[in-house]
């Protein structure tokens, strides 16, 4: 298991979950993808994209305009 960071900040949506979509390919099962975002749009998108696709969504945490969010392959 690894661990990886993607920087999605300044993106608007669709952007933030096409980028992890694209980053995930790359993954392998039981890696971890921290995702840093500015658009509030990634608390609803990346946990539904999570849910389809298989993936488990860790946590999300929102520091002033910024928002983390932590993903298991």
């Amino acid at each position: 298991m690894a661990e990886y960071q993607l920087d999605a900040r300044r993106l608007l949506c669709p952007l933030p979950v096409i980028r992890v979509q694209e980053k995930i390919k790359e993954l392998v099962a039981g890696d971890i993808l921290e995702v840093f975002c500015t658009d509030p749009g990634v608390l609803h998108d990346i946990p539904a994209w999570c849910r389809v696709h298989g993936h488990l969504m860790l946590s999300s945490v929102q520091q002033k305009h910024e928002i983390i969010v932590r993903i298991q392959v």
